[in-house]
């Protein structure tokens, strides 16, 4: 049986290179996109601030004292967006089998694709130089039978690197490497294998599966099997959206339950834009809040509470109405709010025969929100972000005080606008 073709191709420092690209006194610095100077995330970082230990996720402020010369710059969601749909539509003139993972980084099957184009290796070189001829953009190629191999293989010469693992090298390509390479694998679990002894990826396939499954139970078997290079998961382009969210650390800690909920408003509008502009509707919804008490470097007390609706939703003021309940049962102690956002999960296709919203007041009242949601995109789209906001309503049928322990309490979600390289 012919072993399949699986190409991983992840844009370099995407966010990154599109400024540099569009602002060309950017070029040759030390770049980072993110949110405030002083309390912000690092979303992602060009390739010459990365040599300084800068790397997304980082609080700005550490990054600023690794590089204090580094020029920082606001997300620009669109524009990414933007392009990203230029790469994807490109991908698929290749193959019908692309699975995004992120606006930057996607799974190709090019199994079949090779008769027309020639070997994985020839399409994989044939796409990096049409994305950098269309878009003036690299981006990094892994060749290999299986997506776990060939996501590792990505990465190995980045930036505009192309690796390619054939069957009879997945062994002598993985067992050297950390075993932190390994997904699933962060700083707790890799603690616990450092402890058993194990510190490269071929540690860990020369030990008893038995020993790992006793540890770590089915996590260990899985890891197990990444171990030894097997990975049967197909390229799937129907892969869902898990959730889609927006949050925000905010420039100054905030004390008033009032400013909060702006923000909350904030969040709810965006999302539900999001939501509508890919035909979707969220059924759970979920708040994050972290709050001014330091646990550490980089490190808040955050919490997460969710709830599942009745009905499945893209309305911006019924995010908001549970919002607002979802905040109010978070145990804040009298502490300042650092951060909040809201996330839509439970993804479904729009249906437009949904019941009647928990949150409407009248059965025309979803179907004129819907419409006026739709008008709200369409002067965005044309004018830009901010062009147009909901107002904050008070009118709502919901308790004031929600019993606390009323909501589900949820497994932190990453901030969709980190650039996880």
């Amino acid at each position: 049986m012919q072993s399949r073709r699986i190409i991983h191709l992840d844009m370099d420092a995407f966010y990154a290179a599109i400024e540099q690209r569009d602002f060309p006194e950017l070029r040759g610095k030390p770049l980072i996109v993110g949110g405030d100077r002083v309390r912000g995330v690092v979303a992602t970082a060009s390739y010459e601030a990365r040599p300084y230990g800068i790397h997304s996720a980082m609080p700005m402020a550490q990054a600023l004292k690794l590089c204090p010369h580094a020029i920082v710059v606001p997300p620009r969601r669109d524009r990414y967006l933007e392009v990203s749909r230029q790469i994807f539509a490109l991908l698929r003139s290749f193959t019908p089998l692309v699975e995004p993972l992120s606006l930057d980084e996607a799974f190709l099957d090019v199994t079949a694709s090779e008769q027309l184009f020639g070997p994985a290796r020839e399409i994989a070189q044939q796409i990096k130089v049409r994305i950098r001829e269309e878009t003036q953009l690299t981006a990094s190629a892994g060749i290999a039978p299986n997506k776990f191999v060939a996501k590792i293989a990505s990465d190995m010469q980045k930036p505009d690197g192309l690796v390619e693992v054939q069957p009879d090298e997945i062994l002598a390509f993985l067992h050297p490497l950390p075993v932190t390479r390994l997904w699933g694998v962060g700083r707790v679990t890799a603690r616990t294998l450092y402890g058993l002894g194990i510190q490269t990826i071929g540690d860990l396939g020369r030990f008893p599966r038995e020993t790992l499954v006793a540890r770590f139970g089915t996590h260990g078997a899985h890891l197990c099997q990444l171990a030894h290079g097997l990975d049967d998961r197909p390229v799937d382009p129907e892969q869902e959206i898990k959730s889609l969210g927006e949050e925000e650390t905010f420039p100054e800690d905030l004390a008033q339950d009032s400013e909060v909920h702006v923000a909350l408003l904030r969040q709810a509008q965006a999302v539900a834009q999001r939501l509508r502009s890919r035909g979707l509707v969220g059924r759970t919804v979920t708040v994050k809040v972290k709050l001014a008490e330091r646990l550490g470097e980089g490190r808040f007390r955050a919490y997460t509470r969710s709830h599942t609706l009745s009905s499945p939703t893209s309305d911006a003021q019924e995010l908001y109405q549970v919002a607002v309940l979802l905040y109010a049962a978070v145990p804040r102690r009298g502490l300042k709010i650092r951060l909040a956002g809201i996330y839509a999960s439970g993804l479904e296709t729009e249906n437009q025969e949904s019941q009647l919203s928990l949150f409407a007041h009248s059965q025309n009242q979803p179907d004129k929100r819907h419409r006026l949601g739709q008008v709200i995109d369409k002067l965005t789209a044309r004018y830009g972000e901010g062009v147009i906001r909901l107002g904050e309503t008070r009118e709502t049928n919901l308790p004031r005080q929600p019993d606390p322990g009323a909501f589900k309490k949820e497994e932190l979600l990453p901030p969709l606008t980190v650039e996880k390289k």
